[in-house]
Order: C-alpha cells, then structure tokens, then sequence
C-alpha cells in the first residue's frame, strides 16, 4: 500500500486513485447491496402496481383516494401523473428511495473521510505522501459513482418490469441526483463535526428538514419545494413531463456542496471539526460511577432523536386515522394490503399495520445501540473501563440494558402519542390505553432482534456490524412483502413480528409474547457467554 501511495506524488490530490481503490474494496458489498436495496423496491412497487392497477376503473379511484390527500401527498411527492400504472409507481415509490441513496451517500462519505480520521488511519495514510484533499476526494468519486450506479440499475430494472424506458431512466436519475446532493451534504458535515455520529445525525436531520419543505412545497403546491433538493429530484416528474433541467440543478448544488467541503477541510485540523465541543466539567458526575451510567450517557442524544422522532410519527400515523376510511376504503391495493377487512375494522387495521412498521423502526434503533459496544471495542474505549473493577458481564449488560429499554421507550412514546390524538379525534379515553397497549405489545418481538445482534457482537464481532443489518433489512423485507407478494408461509414466520398479535386488529394472547421473550433471553445468553470468551477487539 504505502509504495503505491508514495508513487502517488505529493500533490494534495496525490494518490486518490489508490484511496479509490481501496475504498471500492472496502465497500465491495455494501454498496451493492445499497444499490440492490433501492433497485428491488422500485421493482416490487412496478410488479404489484401493474398486477392491481389493471383497469381504467382502479387508477380513477387511486387517483381520487390519493391526488387531493394532503397526507399521502405529504409522504410521496407532487400528485403528478397518477392516471397511468407508471406514475402511480413513481408517486409511491420516489420519496423512499431517494431516502436510500441519500443515506448511501451519507454513511460513504462518513466512513471513507470522518471513520477513517477517527481510527487514526487518515494519519496513517498522510504520513506517505498523500495529499490531503486525497481521501475526501476518493470518497466523494465512490459515492458519485455508487449514485449514478444505483441510478441506472433503477432504470434498467425499471424497464424490464414493464414501464416505460424513459420515464424508467428519469426516475432513477432522479433518486441518483438526490444522492448526489447528500454526497455534498456530507462532504460538507464531515468537515463541521469531530465525530462519525455527529454526522450522521447532522446529514439525517438536513434530510428531514429537506423532506418537510418539499411535503409543505407540494400541499401547498408553492415555491417552498423548491427549497428542498428533495423537492428538485421529484419535479422531474419520471413517467409525465420527464424533465432534466431539476436534474442540472441537484448536479450543480452537489459539485457546490463538493468544493465547498474542500474549502473548509483546509480551515481544520486532521482530525477535528470546525464546531468545536464545549469543554466537559472538571469532575465526573456520580452517575458515570457505574457502567449503566455510562452507557446511558453514550447513548442519550442516540436515545431521545429515536424517541422523539417514534413520537412524532405516531403523531401523524394518528392525525390520518380520521380520513382512513375515504383514503383506503375504496383502493383495492390498500384493501389488499391491510388483509381486506370490514369498514370497521378499517381504522383498527391501519393502525396495527402502523405499529408493526413502527416496530420496524424501533428495531433498528434497538441493533444500532447494541453494535455501539462493537463500536466502543474496536476504538480502543472499553479496554480502560474493563481495566479497572468493571466485569464483561456488567460493561455489556449495560449497553443492552440500554437497546431494550430505550426500544421500548420509544414504541411507547409512539403509542402515547397515537393514542392522545386517537381519544381526541374520537372523544374516548379508553382509546388512550388501547393504542399504548398494541405499540408496546411488539416490544418482545424487538428486543428478539436485538438479541440477534447480542450474538453477532459477541460470536462473530468482525462481522457483526454487516450482518446485524442484513438482518435488519430482511426483516423488512419478510414484514412488508411476505404476504402481498404470495411467499411460502414458512418466509412469514421468520419474522419475530409477525408472531406478534396485531393489535388493536385482534385480540391479545399471552402465548407469542411469552414465546418471543424466551426467543430473546435465549440470544442475549448466547451472546454473553460468547463475548466472556472471546478477545477484545480482535474477536
């Protein structure tokens, strides 16, 4: 490596073809499976819209049940094109997946620039002679190639599922532009903050904002959707107008965003931010005294943005409660989806499917505080706090205590929420209880998933964080498309949710939960005992 790079010359460019390289080794697999990710959702969407839309009959009526809903409007984008199978894709799909290649963007750039400076390997690698626009430059090449790669493959696969070739091609070009802005969005917070979490919840919370101007853009129908780059990607409207000017405005303010991140990479010291943190107090509170103390305090900003967010969307998953009678009830595809139920029932099945993709959500919030015990073993943190009267036991213990309870945390704030609105809109405060009850009844089926990452940490810790997502991601899969999509019955139940009762749809029944519990404590075990035995750091 270090003869590769020192041939590389001493230009503050020199030796990104090898940065490049690597990085592309590095992310063999991930990116593909970004790219996978994006490209299989929008196919999915294209074969299940063509087989349910079949008739002039059912488009009208999804046209009315969604074109002048300011809530599906909210989540989709402009309700443009909606009299054809393919802008009905477009429309239902878009917002989802530029959300995926925005957050490929982001965790890219994050890991090839601020990780790197954070493990010490940035340093490692200037101290040949590497310019030191070098690595930022290589990850923003890996990150423009994975968006125009994701932009292709979407609209190749598009076309080959039956939709139009150039509409297909505008839609994917418009999710790799949006991914293309948040290269530049990160290239820029990268440079803000000192740490690899801090970005991410800088770049996370830009797209959010980016999200809600484009939805009050687009109900508003007003220029606001033009301050998002959410809002630009959509306006080429893939399948109607297919226009390519919005896409000359998102290549433009990336390579801005681009050049700018340079500009302050060279105002900041290797390994830094521009944003410098307050300075800590001079003693330590007495509650880092003990290793749950600890954990909490790592975890807290982690903790209170899922929790608050959960809470936020049960929220909104409550305020459309009201309207989801005219919105579902005459959309055969959503009739399909919610299992056909009567009228009223209608209600009680939206929000148990509401719930489960909740739980969804609350999962990955679970794996994600489990793998920062990885995160804390492989910088070299645990090893001074397991040094001193602190057991493996005690310092990991602490660490899920906090993923469980934080999970179910969260799934309550989502049902509180959904329950004030539900007791205000229908003027019954036992609606309160129910929907607290069916939020936190899948909190046994979340913490199985965490169990699972408890194992990985702990049996297979140099491929933990890889596969605790894997595994995340087919859990999506299996809870969204198993049953619309015909798969064998055995697929479904590979699901923890899926075991779990759906509520307030039907009845609570001890037995799944008592069951999940046991699945969860299993896992847990199986990782502790994993973890006790193994090396630190090196698995």
């Amino acid at each position: 490596m270090s003869t590769r790079l020192v041939s590389a010359g001493s230009t503050t460019v020199g030796g990104t073809a090898a940065l490049l390289r690597f990085a592309l080794r590095r992310d063999r697999i991930r990116l593909p499976v970004w790219i996978a990710a994006g490209t299989f959702m929008v196919v999915t969407q294209s074969v299940g819209s063509q087989a349910l839309y079949d008739s002039a009959d059912d488009l009208a009526a999804y046209q009315a049940s969604v074109g002048s809903n300011a809530a599906t409007i909210a989540l989709g984008g402009p309700p443009v094109g909606l009299d054809t199978v393919a802008g009905a894709v477009a429309f239902d799909i878009s917002a989802t997946v530029m959300l995926i290649a925005a957050l490929m963007a982001m965790f890219t750039v994050a890991r090839h620039t601020r990780a790197d400076e954070e493990a010490g390997r940035t340093e490692l690698i200037r101290s040949a002679r590497v310019g030191r626009h070098a690595p930022l430059l290589a990850a923003v090449l890996l990150s423009s190639a994975a968006c125009v790669a994701i932009a292709l493959t979407i609209g190749a696969a598009t076309t080959a599922s039956g939709l139009p070739a150039l509409g297909s091609f505008v839609l994917g070009a418009s999710v790799g532009a949006c991914g293309l802005v948040f290269t530049g969005v990160a290239a820029v917070a990268v440079q803000a903050t000192g740490h690899t979490r801090s970005v991410y919840g800088l770049v996370g919370g830009l797209f959010a904002v980016a999200f809600v101007l484009r939805a009050v853009g687009d109900i508003q129908r007003s220029w606001v959707v033009w301050t998002s780059p959410i809002g630009w990607a959509q306006a080429t409207h893939p399948f109607t107008d297919d226009s390519m000017l919005p896409l000359v405005l998102c290549v433009f303010v990336a390579a801005t965003l681009v050049a700018a991140g340079f500009l302050l990479l060279d105002r900041r010291d290797l390994g830094s931010g521009l944003l410098q943190p307050r300075p800590g107090r001079p003693a330590a509170p007495r509650t880092l005294l003990s290793p749950l103390g600890l954990a909490v305090r790592l975890h807290r900003g982690a903790l209170l943005a899922w929790t608050v967010g959960l809470g936020l969307l049960g929220l909104v998953y409550g305020a459309l409660a009201e309207s989801v009678e005219t919105l579902i009830g005459e959309n055969d595809q959503a009739l399909m989806i919610f299992g056909n139920p009567d009228v009223d029932q209608l209600v009680d099945a939206y929000l148990a499917t509401t719930f489960a993709v909740t739980a969804l959500l609350a999962s990955a919030y679970a794996v994600s505080a489990v793998l920062r015990v990885r995160a804390e073993e492989s910088g070299s943190r645990a090893e001074p706090v397991l040094a001193t009267a602190t057991s493996r036991a005690a310092w990991l213990g602490s660490h899920v205590a906090v993923a469980l309870l934080g999970s179910a945390l969260a799934m309550a704030a989502s049902g509180i929420t959904t329950g004030l609105v539900r007791a205000a809109q229908t003027g019954e405060a036992s609606a309160f209880g129910r929907m607290l009850a069916a939020a936190t009844a899948y909190v046994p089926a979340i913490w199985v998933v965490a169990g699972v990452a408890v194992v990985l940490v702990g049996l297979v810790p140099r491929q933990a964080q890889a596969l605790a997502w894997t595994a995340v991601g087919v859990l999506l899969l299996i809870t969204m498309f198993a049953e619309s999509f015909d798969w064998p019955q055995w697929v479904g139940d590979l699901s923890p949710i899926a075991w779990t009762p759906t509520r307030p749809l039907e009845e609570w029944t001890a037995g799944p939960l008592v069951g999940l519990l046991a699945a969860a404590a299993g896992l847990t075990a199986l990782g502790f005992a994993g973890f006790r035995r193994r090396d630190l750091i090196t698995g």
